[in-house]
């Protein structure tokens, strides 16, 4: 094979999933209007995800995160199980 097939096989996927998506936000955009995107906090997992944020929702701030106060809050849980 040509080294200019090769990379058109490659790059081709990539290509398409890109077009869809733009497509795809394009539409979005025309139905619903201009959309925010940020982080959200998932308190039961400790995770953090990208999603749609509403107006009148705050992001979340990485810097206001502390992971060590996510995992002491699961450790006094086990330990108070543990203990009863």
């Amino acid at each position: 094979m040509e080294a200019n097939l090769v990379a058109a096989v490659i790059l081709l996927p990539i290509t398409v999933v890109l077009i869809y998506a733009g497509i795809h936000e394009y539409r979005r955009y025309k139905s619903e209007g201009r959309a925010s995107y940020g982080l959200a906090y998932d308190k039961e997992t400790g995770t953090t995800y990208v999603t749609g944020i509403s107006e009148d929702e705050d992001s979340f701030d990485p810097n206001d995160f502390d992971p060590s106060d996510h995992n002491e809050r699961q450790s006094r849980n086990e330990a108070d199980n543990e203990r009863a």
